[in-house]
């Protein structure tokens, strides 16, 4: 489902290929740190290290992490 037109869409994709991959990439990173930082923000501040991580990583990727992930 989308709600963007086909002309808009192929005009979109007209300037993001203008880009060099640099700057395309540097974009990509920029967003998804900026969605690390909602991610974080939506958390608990109390939660341990270990926790934290385990927190972001279960709402970016969906998935649990193994409870020994973090030992060594």
């Amino acid at each position: 489902m989308t709600d963007t037109t086909r002309e808009i869409e192929e005009m979109q994709n007209e300037l993001w290929m203008k880009k060099t991959p640099q700057e395309r990439a540097r974009f990509a990173s920029a967003m998804f740190a900026a969605g690390i930082k909602t991610v974080i923000a939506s958390l608990p501040e109390n939660l341990s290290a270990a926790e934290l991580k385990k927190q972001i990583y279960l709402r970016v990727y969906g998935k649990n992490l193994p409870d020994d992930f973090f030992k060594t």
